[in-house]
């Protein structure tokens, strides 16, 4: 071996030293460096029964009450990036759905309607209600629903890339037909595993479901962030259409942003999360709001 890879060895050697001797000066800082296993975190987890369904929910931090939701076939750990940001300032509370992660699978169809009441039977089990809601894909809708059927359990409201149907109008037709692929009419062929079974019978949802009447949405009084992306999965024509059929609403599109723009850019979407949660709503006044600050614009000039 040459000089040189010996005194590389040993500076190697010396650095692994080094920081094992700094983690254990430092109390915390071994445990501090691993990341939390969101989703599979056996101190933070729990479980309770609603319609006969056993429900596998994760709860950090403290504060004002804030439930995430995921998308369809992902678990807790998909909103990682959501947790682990928003536990510093709430008490975050995250479930697996029903037919999904460590939740126990249900008898029957699933609908979002059923995962929607999972979620109040949540809020209902940990006593957090009224709480700020926050819902990815599958779980925009959820929390949709879940302001339309519990409103006394929502007091703020975000949906990223939700759709009210699985019509063309709704969904853009690179997704129907990647779904139809997976999961023909909802199906996986036979010899199938449980597993198998359990992603086609919540994969499957999404060629007939969710099938929620526009006009319900008049009845979500609390204000609500819809969130898109400009090359999301769900048309942007039709997120447009239920943010005006909000009574209080605000829109923001994330531009250069897919539909997994909550993974992709975390600190993006969780700053413009973070802001409306943080900031008191009012609905503006699309004239009075221009012409005051046009006001204050020229007054300003003008000194």
């Amino acid at each position: 071996m040459s000089s040189r890879r010996t005194t590389n060895s040993m500076v190697a050697s010396l650095l692994a030293l080094l920081i094992g001797v700094a983690a254990t000066a430092i109390p915390g800082a071994a445990a501090a460096a691993k990341p939390v296993p969101y989703g599979a975190n056996r101190a933070a987890g729990a479980t309770f029964v609603h319609d006969g369904v056993t429900l596998y929910y994760e709860t950090y931090g403290a504060g004002p009450p804030l439930l995430i939701i995921h998308g369809n076939g992902q678990s807790i750990g998909s909103m990682s990036g959501q947790i682990d940001h928003f536990k510093t300032r709430y008490r975050v509370i995250a479930m697996d759905s029903r037919d999904q992660g460590k939740s126990g699978t249900s008898q029957g169809p699933i609908t979002y309607e059923k995962m929607a009441d999972d979620l109040a039977a949540l809020l209902d089990h940990v006593k957090a209600e009224p709480a700020d809601v926050v819902g990815w894909s599958d779980g925009g809708i959820e929390a949709l629903l879940l302001g339309i059927r519990h409103p006394g359990k929502v007091r703020k409201l975000v949906a990223m890339a939700s759709n009210l149907n699985p019509g063309p109008d709704a969904l853009e037709p690179e997704l129907v037909a990647l779904v139809k692929s997976m999961f023909p009419a909802g199906q996986v062929a036979e010899p199938a595993t449980p597993e198998q079974k359990r992603a086609a019978k919540v994969g499957g949802i999404m060629l007939t479901e969710p099938n929620i009447d526009p006009a319900l949405l008049a009845g979500i009084t609390a204000p609500t962030l819809i969130l898109a992306a400009d090359h999301d999965m769900v048309r942007l024509e039709h997120m447009i259409a239920i943010y005006r059929a909000l009574p209080n609403a605000n829109l923001a599109v994330f531009p250069d942003s897919s539909h997994a723009v909550s993974y992709d850019d975390p600190e993006l979407f969780n700053a413009t999360v973070d802001r409306f949660l943080q900031t008191p709503f009012r609905n503006r006044d699309r004239i009075a709001d221009v012409m005051g600050s046009l006001e204050k614009m020229n007054a300003e000039m003008a000194k």
